[in-house]
């Protein structure tokens, strides 16, 4: 379940730096809000929860990098798969068959 949060009395000027960096990440100020917390708790140690399924940093739609995307996949496939079909043959196959 999602809870919502409000912040009082933000001083005129960090809200206009909040939006023009909201506004530099291409984001709504509350999206741009959201990257702040979920940084912000990624960055922490002493943090063990994950954010729930769907939200970015959970495990339904995590965010990552093509650069953590290849380490996770070396890490679970250290050696490279060198049997079976390539997928030029296949590609290749599918077309011919058209």
């Amino acid at each position: 379940m999602a809870v919502d949060l409000s912040i009082k009395q933000v001083p005129d000027t960090l809200a206009d730096r909040l939006r023009e960096r909201a506004q530099r990440n291409h984001r709504s100020l509350q999206r741009e809000l959201m990257a702040i917390i979920e940084q912000a708790v990624k960055d922490d140690p002493a943090s063990t929860t994950d954010a729930p399924r769907g939200m970015p940093g959970g495990a339904g739609g995590a965010r990552k990098t093509i650069e953590e995307i290849a380490a996770a996949h070396r890490a679970r496939f250290p050696q490279p798969i060198t049997t079976g079909p390539l997928a030029v043959d296949i590609v290749r196959r599918d077309r011919d068959s058209r």
